[in-house]
């Protein structure tokens, strides 16, 4: 992103509403530079033209009504354009089509779950057909988020106690990145997820469960890192039960709260966690075994870790027994 604002471009237009917001921001931009020239351009002739110099007086100026309706009448018909053309962009932007499917997304500190009509549920990447419009309905588990794509030049606050919505159709596919652009706490530079935009064949084979194979960031050709995450997934189902556990410990929003290298971030460590000995904010202590851990993921708020704030969300209905089961043996390794 910073490499693309220093170069003065803009993220790829990945849907028809970044086309169009795009030549709206074109224009304001060219508006914006020739009255800079002209502003500017004035300022540098009257600083020379009526630079001091010693004897000399001061012209009598007279007004020019015609003039001062310029300056009013042009500033006025270029804001009401603006006016005008930002609002009809606006509500192409908010008012979706009424065919939309639809996608409920969960946000909570630090991850966004994603809920389909099909029952699937999936956290950090949504699937989303091409050329279909898709429309995202909004809620927050604990305090204000924002869902921002920029590929797709749209941005929802995601409030606590109420639904939001943000709508799109994907155009460009591949991997699209979204950010959480409202200050959430601590771990919130780390709050990101995909869109994942898939062709015709690619959301039938991801319907019925079958592998998608690697999918490159959108708008770029297939890298190294692509084909290691296709691996990965790839890795998340056949591997050992630590590697699946690890793999589920890197995609599931893990990463944002638990290091792995006895760091302190959010959450403890896991780092010897497992078969130690944890103090608890009840002043009790317990021991790191199989329950222990599997508690502390599905009901995070039942055994709080001393010096730890309760700030993890739960996960039970949101991993499988066999993900836990997993990231426990995972969590096991890290000796």
């Amino acid at each position: 992103m910073f490499n693309q604002a220093f170069a003065g471009t803009l993220p790829i237009q990945g849907s028809d509403v970044a086309t169009h917001w795009d030549v709206l921001y074109n224009f304001l931009l060219a508006v914006s530079a020739v009255f800079l020239v002209l502003v500017a351009g004035a300022m540098a002739q009257f600083a020379y033209k009526y630079r001091w110099k010693a004897g000399r007086k001061v012209s009598t100026f007279t007004g020019s009504h015609t003039l001062e309706a310029i300056f009013v009448a042009v500033p006025t018909v270029l804001l009401l354009v603006i006016f005008a053309w930002g609002y009809a962009l606006y509500r192409e932007q908010v008012q979706a089509p009424t065919d939309a499917m639809e996608i409920r997304v969960i946000a909570k500190q630090w991850l966004f779950q994603f809920q389909y009509d099909n029952g699937k549920s999936t956290l950090g990447e949504v699937f989303v057909p091409l050329n279909r419009p898709v429309k995202l309905i909004m809620t927050s588990e604990d305090v204000l988020h924002s869902f921002f794509i920029p590929n797709f030049r749209v941005k929802q606050d995601i409030v606590p106690g109420m639904y939001t919505s943000v709508w799109f159709e994907a155009k460009v596919p591949g991997k699209h990145q979204v950010f959480c652009t409202e200050y959430c706490g601590t771990s919130h530079s780390g709050m990101m997820a995909k869109v994942v935009a898939l062709t015709d064949q690619q959301w039938k084979d991801w319907n019925a469960g079958k592998a998608l194979g690697p999918i490159p960031e959108a708008g770029r050709e297939l890298t190294q890192l692509d084909i290691e995450a296709a691996q990965k997934v790839t890795l998340s189902q056949t591997g050992t039960l630590s590697e699946q556990g690890k793999v589920h410990y890197e995609t599931k929003g893990c990463t944002a709260c638990h290091s792995i290298d006895g760091t302190t971030k959010v959450g403890p460590t896991l780092k010897g966690l497992y078969g130690s000995k944890v103090g608890l904010t009840d002043g009790a202590t317990v021991s790191a075994d199989d329950a222990y851990l599997k508690e502390s993921i599905e009901l995070p708020m039942k055994r709080v870790v001393k010096g730890f704030q309760p700030s993890m969300p739960t996960f039970q209905g949101v991993l499988k027994e066999t993900e836990i089961n997993a990231l426990i043996a995972y969590i096991k390794s890290l000796k």
